[in-house]
């Protein structure tokens, strides 16, 4: 019971700061921003590490200050994501442009279905958002549920704004057979690690080997959907646009792999550029090939 009270109080502050306009939450990010890498250290020692191995060609010092955009911009995007409760469909439509939108706009408007390929990069959450205002479709954005319940069902609230229709990831096929007859978007994260468990599939990602989710390959093979990957370019603090980049549009004729290596090379291409928008705190490296496992496409890997 006190868990409970304690996140349904939570629930109310993060609502209560969501009312606050955007320079003043960016006020609070600049602190948050001092605490989270000056005074608390929040993650350093992962994200030092996971910058030393992704970007081997890098001085310590280029390192450092990679590192430090990435907090700031992690701090900002902490309370973007606490305003998604309550900005407007105006505010995020002014903020959030969408790009060559036409292409993908066509699919729809012949009846067909789209799969989105994208990241945890930029301000992939208030793309969700922008997803469901910029295209007349039903919008499946796939997730993982979170561990706790009362901050599930508030993230689900928030993220269900403009029309989208979250889907837990182990539903994404039964959705997609509801969904047939009637032009959809499903979009995907795809740069988070799969399960120990369900890493069957390992490549080399920014220097590194590493497993990569199979989902979205697995279903343009099978529905015939095309991917398109939208590309989250950070215009300046609070404003963002996205390319939507025709990635795999006859995925029938793809050999195995080769659509899951396509969206991993478009990512690393796309960190490189710029790495200090990627999310470097979180674990992505933590678990090792086995041996067996399919590697790069074509190799059985034959050592741990």
């Amino acid at each position: 019971m006190i868990k409970k009270g304690i996140a349904h109080l939570g629930i109310f502050f993060l609502g209560v700061l969501s009312l606050f306009p955007l320079s003043v939450l960016y006020i609070l990010a600049d602190g948050a921003y001092l605490l989270l890498y000056f005074v608390f250290g929040y993650r350093r020692k992962v994200v030092r590490e996971n910058l030393l191995n992704a970007l081997p060609d890098k001085t310590l010092e280029e390192i450092v200050h990679i590192e430090k955009r990435y907090y700031r911009y992690l701090a900002s995007l902490i309370f973007e994501i606490v305003k998604m409760s309550s900005i407007s469909r105006k505010e995020i439509e002014k903020r959030f442009v969408f790009k060559n939108k036409e292409q993908v706009q066509a699919y729809l408007n012949r009846g067909e279905s789209i799969l989105i390929c994208s990241a945890h990069y930029g301000n992939w959450e208030w793309g969700t958002l922008g997803i469901g205002l910029n295209f007349v479709a039903d919008h499946y954005p796939i997730y993982k549920p979170l561990s706790n319940p009362i901050f599930d069902n508030w993230f689900k609230k928030v993220r269900s704004r403009f029309g989208n229709k979250l889907i837990a990831m182990r539903q994404t096929m039964r959705a997609l057979q509801a969904s047939k007859g009637k032009p959809s978007i499903f979009s995907f994260g795809n740069d988070q690690a799969p399960s120990k468990d369900e890493s069957h599939y390992w490549t080399t990602f920014l220097h590194q080997p590493s497993s990569v989710q199979l989902g979205i390959e697995k279903i343009a093979k099978r529905t015939g959907q095309p991917i398109f990957y939208f590309k989250i370019n950070v215009l300046k603090r609070g404003f963002y646009s996205v390319d939507c980049v025709p990635l795999c549009l006859n995925p029938a004729e793809t050999a195995e792999f080769e659509i899951t290596e396509l969206h991993t090379r478009f990512l690393e291409q796309m960190i490189k550029e710029r790495p200090e928008y990627w999310l470097w705190s979180h674990k992505r490296w933590k678990y090792k090939p086995k041996t067996g496992v399919a590697f790069n496409g074509n190799e059985r890997l034959k050592q741990a």
